[in-house]
């Protein structure tokens, strides 16, 4: 546990704890960073002092048991290239790979991303132990990088009807407000399906919930948690770019791969 915390700050899918996954979808509690980044941020972009992330990050990984060298992230730049991660590579190569989706299949090895308002999503193979972190903002949603992640397990032997995921807090439909334009987009995405909310004499509101919901059925993935939660709507629990601006935190949603099951 982070020191100094509670078990709240870091929510957990019962789904993945059952199958022997470590992870962790954090909260905005537990760490070092101060002012608008208070206190358990994961990146240093926005204006954080880098020293007070590194020391977060170093909490994250000594909560899922492991050593800061290997959790890994990615450069992420809301698209849909998806990286597997190389055997022995260190987390500083990882992040200098753009990318928003990130395979490990070496046991004791995390991979993770950074989100404030977007969707992150964990996913795992409970018969080899492989997993993927996703980020899948609506740019990266309709562009399809949850679906090209489960492809690229898929193509290292998972079977999708196997595979489990738990899907993070995020912006709610609530609180996604959007143009005409990006609704267009998102009714593209999944045809037929009510990924956006019209209502009389508003503007169009985004549902990635179900956007993402709908992808994974059609990708043949069965398995899945929903973890509840609204970035915008709870400051005292979440950090939001939509709601706080460029000087804002970012979360963190990491996974550890395990060993195969014979």
């Amino acid at each position: 546990m982070l020191e100094g915390t509670h078990p709240q700050h870091a929510l957990t899918s019962s789904l993945l704890e059952k199958e022997g996954f470590v992870h962790a979808f954090f909260d905005r509690h537990g760490g070092v960073s101060s002012g608008p980044y208070a206190t358990l941020n994961f990146s240093s972009a926005s204006g954080d002092d880098r020293e007070a992330v590194l020391r977060n990050l170093e909490r994250a990984a000594a909560h899922l048991g492991i050593p800061a060298s290997r959790l890994h992230l990615l450069s992420q730049v809301h698209g849909a290239r998806v990286v597997a991660l190389a055997p022995g590579a260190s987390p500083d190569a990882t992040l200098r790979l753009e990318g928003d989706a990130l395979l490990a299949g070496e046991p004791g090895v995390a991979v993770g991303v950074r989100i404030a308002d977007c969707v992150p999503i964990l996913l795992a193979d409970p018969r080899s132990g492989r997993v993927s972190a996703v980020h899948a903002g609506w740019r990266g949603a309709v562009a399809g990088v949850l679906l090209r992640a489960i492809e690229a397990l898929e193509l290292q032997g998972t079977r999708p009807s196997e595979l489990l995921a738990a899907v993070g807090p995020h912006l709610s439909v609530d609180a996604f407000e959007i143009g005409e334009e990006v609704a267009v987009q998102l009714e593209a995405a999944a045809p037929g399906q009510p990924v956006v909310r019209r209502l009389p004499g508003q503007k169009p509101h985004g549902d990635l919930r179900r956007l993402i919901a709908w992808q994974l059925a059609q990708a043949g993935v069965t398995q899945v948690d929903q973890l509840h939660g609204c970035t915008l709507g709870e400051p005292e629990r979440f950090f939001s770019f939509r709601r706080d601006g460029a000087r804002s935190g970012r979360h963190l949603a990491a996974i550890v791969a395990r060993h195969h099951q014979p």
